[in-house]
Formats: structure tokens, sequence, C-alpha cells
């Protein structure tokens, strides 16, 4: 199995990329930070950084790719999921709950992500086959592990003050934004097609992130004083995670194009191992016996799930008898043929 193929070092590395948000966000809440801020200005300068980017690009390639209308439309409804539903979602959940509760449902993304992928015909599925068998297995294992990391971790689970309202419809809202990251995943794929210069792609996708983000906090936040920004460190980290969002949207762009969306899924529970590792690094975080077991169990599932991907390549590769045709192109043509299904005149 391919470890070390770029898509699965791009894709780890992404993760590094999330973990890295939630410490800075970690932080940056605790002196103050508004969530809704956080989601403006990192889109701001997520935006910023892709024009010399796409700037310099266009120059050398001045016969670029250009976005229609439909592009356009893809990519507005994929910052809505992706950018802006997904991360006010997660932090109103989250206030309402706990961070707990946002773990463990962030962590159900691969599971969304794969029912989602099987029910549109991204993700290939045969009860008969072994490969399948395999891959479902691996990402309930995955999930399993993800959140026994989550949730047995400590010896109180649920605080006692916290209302089971809140409980309730703050875990609704954290799913919510998990679904809304998944669709976000799948989204990918149509994006791709109408708009195949990633560049171009994330530069207006973060564009349109900011507008929506904007809109938002003006909704919710009426007072000027919430747009200030009081902290170096805040300025500092807000830029730095502004870089990173666009990194990370290219880089899964990248993935979901070449493995799929439910490849790019898989590895969103590696964050959480992340998080526990650098946090008691750095943060001085206590780590518990079951984030280890929960860590090996989660990797045996992400083991499984890319073997049986790896296989499913092999198979397909066997299959259409053209053993020099390039894997990016097959991947490719696969995952957008549920969005071309309209082009086939339907059956009389």
């Amino acid at each position: 199995m391919a470890w070390f193929d770029k898509p699965t070092l791009i894709i780890v590395g992404l993760q590094f990329i999330y973990a890295g948000f939630i410490l800075f966000t970690k932080r940056a809440f605790a002196i103050g930070l508004n969530p809704r801020m956080f989601d403006f200005y990192r889109q701001l300068f997520a935006t910023l950084s892709m024009i010399p980017v796409c700037y310099l690009s266009r120059r050398n390639a001045p016969m670029g790719t250009s976005v229609g209308l439909k592009g356009l439309g893809y990519i507005f409804v994929a910052a809505l999921f992706g950018l802006t539903g997904n991360q006010n979602l997660y932090f109103e959940g989250v206030e309402l709950a706990s961070s707990t509760i946002g773990g463990a449902m962030v962590n159900l993304i691969p599971a969304i992500t794969f029912v989602i992928a099987t029910t549109l015909g991204l993700e290939k599925i045969n009860l008969k086959s072994f490969t399948s068998l395999a891959k479902i297995l691996g990402t309930i294992i995955c999930v399993t592990g993800a959140v026994i990391m989550t949730l047995l971790k400590g010896p109180e689970l649920f605080s006692a003050s916290l209302r089971s309202a809140d409980w309730l419809y703050g875990s609704l809202f954290c799913f919510a934004g998990a679904c809304c990251f998944s669709i976000w995943l799948i989204l990918q794929v149509p994006v791709a097609k109408y708009c195949p210069d990633n560049k171009l792609s994330t530069l207006w996708m973060n564009f349109f992130g900011t507008l929506q983000a904007a809109v938002v906090a003006l909704i919710v936040d009426r007072e000027l004083k919430a747009w200030e920004l009081h902290s170096t460190f805040i300025i500092v980290g807000l830029i730095c995670c502004g870089v990173g969002s666009s990194v990370s949207i290219i880089g899964q762009a990248y993935c979901v194009t070449r493995r799929g969306p439910v490849f790019s899924a898989m590895f969103n529970p590696l964050t959480t191992v992340i998080v526990v590792v650098l946090a008691a690094i750095f943060l001085q975080d206590k780590v518990y016996i079951a984030s280890l077991l929960g860590a090996i169990v989660m990797i045996a599932g992400l083991y499984i799930v890319l073997w049986g991907k790896s296989r499913d390549r092999k198979e397909g590769q066997e299959s259409n008898q053209m053993p020099q045709i390039d894997e990016t192109t097959t991947v490719q043509v696969d995952l957008e043929e549920p969005f071309l299904s309209n082009r086939q005149s339907p059956a009389a």
C-alpha cells in the first residue's frame, strides 16, 4: 500500500494545519477573540494570500482556465457549506455543549462522507467484495477509535451544570457542521470539473467565504468593538490561519480529485491525535490512556480503509486492461460521472 505517495503525504500534512487551527483558537478564544471574527479575518487573510499566487500563476500562463457562471455557483455553494456553515455551526455547538461533543461530532466526518459518497456513486461498494467490506469495517473502526479518544479521556464525561437542552442543541449544531464539511468535500468534484485551476477556485472560494462570514458577523455582532483586534498574537495567528486555509483548500482539492472524498475524510480524525500530542508538548495538557488506545484503534481502521482503496485501484487498472492509463484521469472520470448524468437521456 502506498503510504508515502503524494496524496497521502499531502492529506497528512493538512491534518497538522487543522491541528494548528484548533490550538490557536483554543488560546485566542480564551483571551477574547470572537469566533465569528476568527472566521471573517481568517477568510480575509486567506483571500489576500491567494491574490499574488493567482496573479503570478496567470501571468506565467496567460491562456489559463476561466471560471464560468456554473463554476462560480458551485464555488459559492462550496464556500457556504465548507467555510461559513461548517465553522459557524461548529463554534455555536461547542459554545452550547462542549469541546468534547464538538470533537466527537467532527470525528464522524469519515462516516458521513462515506454514506454521502456511496449514495451519489462516488464510492463504489459491492457487499460481495472483500475490499468493499474492508472499507466499511475500516471506517467503523476508525470512527470508533476517534470517539474513544474524544469521549473517554477523563473521569467526567459531561458537566453536571450543562442543561440537557443546551447539550442537545449543541450536539445538533456540531453534527450539522460535520455534515457541512462532508458536503464540502463532495463538492470538490464539480468544482474541479468546472474550474480545474485549484489556485483560482481557492481564491474565489476564499472571497465568497469572506463575504458570507461578514454577513453572518454583521447580523450576529452589531457592535463595532467586536471587529477590533487587540493582540499581536491574534493578528499574527489569523494571518497564519489565512495562509493555512488557502493551502488546505488547494491540498484537499488535489487529494479529492485523485483519491476521492472518502480518502480525504478518512484522515480527518488524525487531527485529534496530533492535537493531543502537540497539546501535551507545548501546553502541558494531560494525556490519558484512553486517548492512546483510541489512537491505536483509529490508525488500525485507517490502515484497513487505505488497504481496501489500494486494492480497488489495482483491480480497476486490471479490469480496464490499460496498464499505462494515468491513474488520476481514471479516478477523476469516476468521480465526475454522477454529476454528468443529466447529459444522458432517460430511458423510455
